[in-house]
């Protein structure tokens, strides 16, 4: 298959999800975690094994909204209670509830904190910053390494992982949390590695097939670097799933976003960056070919 000559189709698949995330977002919001939005965490011992749906009913039914998160704790028989900020008669409530259901004593309830808001607004700025600083640092060292125009395919590549995960998180309504900015980290880094080795197979062929077209040449590099890109995926996909499976609900927050930042890396390492460093370089040609007709 012809994936230069296809690049269209790829890239509205990726637009049509990224405008379904931003639709969802505009409407919806993103799900922010008290660690961003600022809120109260209660710390309850259940004593016992629970079902998280059953615990955000109660606390829904007790204050009349249901909280931000769920999350397991310890050997599974502790809660972290999150939820947008409430008064102590709030809190007394929810206890109260989860006492009557549970047969609690009040030594159970192990701590009830407030998070203020300004720790997320710094929680986000430095998100922000060091993505900011390593999509710069990634786009010096492959133009050092290959030329500014695939420097900048593989930013935009980087941007569309970045919103692909933000849609996951929008539709699904994950907590965005501190693990939000390991997951979009990491996801960077892995989404680089990749592009980096179809680059290196276009260079490489580069040398031995000069009198190809560009587009040629990199259609022949991806189907070189395709084996090895899904092999390197499915193997970290494995550990991945693994641990969404069998993981306790703060890792599987953790652990989803990856798994569908890994396929997004691959994905836009393969569809999307190459393709886009091709389209620069046949505008540019065309550019100059029009200036010398003039």
């Amino acid at each position: 298959m012809d994936i230069i000559g296809k690049r269209k189709i790829f890239f509205i698949i990726s637009a049509i999800i990224i405008l379904a995330g931003i639709g969802k977002m505009l409407v919806t919001g993103l799900n922010q975690d008290i660690d961003f939005a600022g809120g109260t965490a209660m710390h309850v011992n259940i004593g016992k094994e629970f079902n998280n749906n059953e615990i955000s009913n109660i606390v829904a039914d007790a204050i009349g909204f249901a909280p931000s998160a769920i999350q397991k704790v310890g050997d599974g028989t502790q809660v972290i209670i999150k939820t947008k900020e409430i008064d102590t008669v709030q809190r007394d409530k929810v206890f109260q509830a989860l006492k009557q259901k549970y047969g609690l004593e009040q030594k159970d309830l192990f701590s009830t904190d407030n998070v203020n808001p300004t720790i997320g607004k710094e929680l986000r700025y430095q998100a922000f910053l060091a993505s900011l600083i390593a999509s710069v640092l990634m786009l010096i060292y492959i133009t050092f390494r290959f030329e500014f125009k695939s420097g900048v395919a593989a930013v935009i590549a980087l941007i569309h992982d970045v919103l692909i995960m933000l849609t996951v998180y929008a539709i699904f309504q994950i907590p965005i949390n501190t693990s939000f900015i390991a997951a979009i980290l990491t996801i960077l880094g892995y989404s680089i590695n990749d592009t980096i080795i179809v680059f290196d197979r276009i260079r490489e062929n580069s040398k031995y097939m000069k009198k190809d077209k560009f587009s040629t040449i990199v259609n022949k590099s991806i189907w070189q670097t395709l084996a090895r890109s899904i092999n390197t995926s499915l193997t970290t996909l494995l550990t991945i799933t693994l641990l969404y499976i069998l993981g306790v609900e703060s890792i599987k927050n953790f652990a989803f976003p990856l798994i569908i930042g890994i396929l997004s890396g691959t994905y836009s390492s393969i569809f999307i960056a190459s393709p886009v460093w091709v389209m620069w370089r046949e505008w540019r040609a065309k550019k100059k070919s029009n200036l010398k007709t003039a």
